[in-house]
């Protein structure tokens, strides 16, 4: 039931980032990270991935910590132009999450959705200002890291003022 809401939403929604392939989801069909974020987690931003910490500002709670259901924003990148954001499934440790995301690999695996992806903070401060993805191509986590802006968490901001 979950899964064909998910499907629905996500055929609604079209695609958020201007660079994003323009495509419905159906089976087999590539899909975006920020399409797929925005019904899975149920947060209503529009734009390029990059674009959600700051347009999330006032509308929604966020933070430096990883909750189930939040949105993991990473910065964008000269590889990747539009950013990145993937919703979190679980937390593992104080250090390392599972997320659920769309079009994080390359190659035929490309607009694909993957759950349950390990990311781990590498940053100096324990701040998850920097992070390293698992990438299933490889089996392994990348040589890179990337940049991240932190957790913008599905409750409205007001909401959690009260």
């Amino acid at each position: 039931m979950r899964a064909a809401l998910v499907v629905l939403v996500l055929l609604l929604a079209g695609c958020g980032g201007a660079h994003a392939p323009q495509t419905g989801l159906s089976a087999g069909e590539p899909i975006s990270c920020v399409p797929y974020a925005r019904a899975r987690s149920g947060i209503a931003i529009q734009g390029d991935a990059w674009t959600w910490w700051d347009a999330a500002a006032g509308r929604y709670a966020r933070s430096r910590a990883p909750q189930p259901g939040s949105v993991l924003v990473l910065n964008r990148t000269a590889r990747m132009r539009e950013g990145h954001v993937a919703v979190v499934s679980r937390v593992v440790t104080a250090r390392e999450i599972l997320v659920d995301h769309a079009n994080w690999a390359s190659g035929a695996a490309k607009g694909r959705i993957a759950t349950a992806q390990r990311v781990v903070d590498v940053s100096a401060g324990n701040d998850w200002s920097l992070v390293r993805v698992w990438y299933p191509r490889v089996g392994d986590f990348g040589a890179t890291t990337y940049a991240a802006r932190g957790f913008v968490h599905p409750r409205l901001e007001m909401a959690q003022a009260r």
